[in-house]
């Protein structure tokens, strides 16, 4: 049987009829998959959403602190400025109401910036709150590091474990405060940090008394402990009271837990000793929820 001719030698890919509409077309389904518009006639045209949309509103949550905070409406920025809370810029639409008065006031004796603005320009700035005309811009925290604590003969630190209101973690640096510790440790995810409600409720003590940020709480305390401090952690179920801690009189850290739970479990075994504050009235702790429902939540 004779052979047929062939029909040459096979071309490139690029030269075949197919090939363009098979590149566009992989190009338009990684588009889709990525949400990266293509490029060319058939290109997805961005939607008004992601032609228009705004930067990171300013008073977005910020774990670390690189960003700048923005306090909207005028009795929040107002008590954020009686309370001494570290400002970079003052934005104002309007300076009749009595309240921003004496919040341009304000900020003019701390050598706080004023700066005029539309109310369309605090709206894009604010990503839509409700600022009423006025919005203090907050100076970014910034964190010390874990080891800058342990300055001193006996130091005393205090380390949080998963305080998630600012507002608790403003009230624990002010009474941290009162009793001369040497600052405060915070872990740095799913836990509350420094920010205006903090500053607030610190009452300005956090300009004095640094927080640190911990990646890891329980790795931080261990190695608190290899640098020579005892640690207590303040639990319902402690054997002794505070009062009884004479190891206190060294390098020591104080480990409170958070609003609801208490001090988590890997927190809790790493703790030297658990000790409990004497409560006389009805509440059971400063720290966490009654043992029943302590057990409800495990």
């Amino acid at each position: 049987m004779a052979k047929g001719k062939g029909k040459g030698p096979t071309p490139k890919a690029e030269d075949r009829h197919w090939h363009g509409k098979r590149q566009k077309a992989r190009a338009v389904k990684s588009a889709k998959r990525t949400g990266t518009p293509t490029v060319g006639p058939g290109a997805r045209r961005p939607a008004a959403d992601d032609r228009a949309r705004p930067s990171r509103p300013a008073g977005a949550r910020r774990a670390n602190g690189e960003v700048p905070e923005l306090v909207t409406g005028r009795n929040p920025v107002l008590e954020a400025l009686r309370a001494g809370v570290p400002g970079t810029a003052l934005y104002v639409t309007s300076g009749t109401d009595d309240r921003v008065r004496e919040a341009i006031q304000l900020a003019a004796d701390r050598n706080v910036p004023l700066l005029e603005t539309g109310k369309n320009e605090l709206d894009r700035l604010t990503d839509g709150a409700v600022h009423q005309g006025i919005a203090l811009q907050v100076r970014p925290y910034r964190y010390a590091h874990p080891d800058d604590l342990l300055k001193g003969a006996a130091p005393l630190i205090v380390a949080v474990d998963g305080i998630t209101d600012p507002r608790n973690l403003g009230a624990i640096v002010r009474s941290a405060a009162a009793f001369g510790a040497s600052g405060v440790v915070v872990p740095e995810r799913r836990a509350a940090g420094v920010n205006a409600g903090a500053w607030k409720t610190s009452a300005g003590t956090l300009a004095s008394v640094p927080v640190a940020q911990a990646t890891n709480l329980t790795r931080q305390l261990k190695a608190y402990q290899k640098a020579g401090c005892f640690v207590a952690g303040l639990d319902a179920r402690g054997g002794v009271t505070v009062a009884d801690l004479e190891v206190a009189g060294g390098p020591f850290v104080l480990v409170v837990g958070s609003e609801g739970k208490g001090l988590g479990r890997l927190v809790a075994d790493t703790c030297d000793m658990l000790a409990t504050i004497p409560m006389p009235g009805a509440a059971e702790s400063l720290t966490r929820a009654s043992p029943r429902e302590s057990r409800s939540t495990r």
